[in-house]
């Protein structure tokens, strides 16, 4: 795992907005540039951490000179493929924000920011999920990777007995009562999200699902069927470390 090269600032956001980047050399630059545009009239202190995971582009490089460009956006680099393993350091290790904020670089939902801060800010919700699956959401991904996610769902609910309608995609969360969450998981890549979520559910904490609108800038990263291995092995470790351990 490479060392943070997060810069420190000056002083401590209220609002960290936290994206895993894989590979992500075309969109980086444009991605970052909108969102800052986007998130300009919310008059927010905030941050956007970058949270590089083993590209064998130039999007570590596109990272640092975003960094270099714009002071409201870190960075470091995970050092290996791993998607959750990525996530979960940013949350644990550089995020400062009193809200912390989980994107996807291909979705940057200020929409969604706007609203899960709002209800985050009422004191009464510790995270909330923006589903691709609950009414209302606008889900316009191919329709294999919609059904990919009813299915994955599906099996979560049987297996774990998840409660809500998404594990994956965009989340925002109260920073405190989640670290806990988020240093009890035992699984990463593209697990770690479904066990954050679904430990949150099992503390009791009080969560919110909100519909989103889905429409993705370029292709997934990594094949649909490529992932479906490492899905599995994380699956069944993951359903080991809940229903047995606890």
């Amino acid at each position: 795992m490479a060392d943070s090269k997060a810069s420190t600032g000056h002083s401590a956001p209220e609002i960290s907005i936290v994206i895993p980047v894989y590979n992500e050399e075309a969109i980086l630059h444009a991605a970052i540039v909108d969102l800052r545009e986007r998130l300009r009239p919310f008059g927010w202190a905030y941050e956007i951490v970058l949270a590089e995971n083993g590209s064998r582009d130039r999007t570590l490089e596109t990272a640092a000179e975003l960094a270099e460009k714009f002071p409201e956006v870190r960075y470091f680099s995970f050092g290996m493929p791993n998607y959750g393993g990525a996530l979960r350091k940013g949350i644990l290790e550089v995020a400062r924000g009193n809200i912390v904020i989980c994107d996807e670089i291909d979705l940057c939902d200020a929409d969604f920011h706007r609203r899960a801060v709002d209800i985050l800010s009422t004191g009464t919700t510790a995270l909330v999920i923006g589903s691709k699956l609950v009414s209302g959401a606008d889900d316009h991904r191919p329709l294999t990777r919609h059904a990919a996610s009813l299915f994955y769902n599906g099996l979560l609910r049987v297996t774990l007995g998840f409660e809500g309608t998404d594990t994956h995609g965009l989340k925002a969360f109260v920073r405190e009562p989640l670290l806990p969450i988020a240093r009890a998981c035992v699984v990463d890549k593209d697990v770690f999200a479904s066990e954050f979520v679904i430990r949150a559910y099992r503390a009791g904490l009080a969560i919110r699902e909100i519909p989103v609108r889905v429409m993705e800038k370029r292709p997934p990263s990594i094949n649909l069927v490529k992932r479906v291995p490492n899905v599995i092995k994380n699956l069944v470790k993951l359903t080991w470390a809940i229903r047995i351990k606890g």
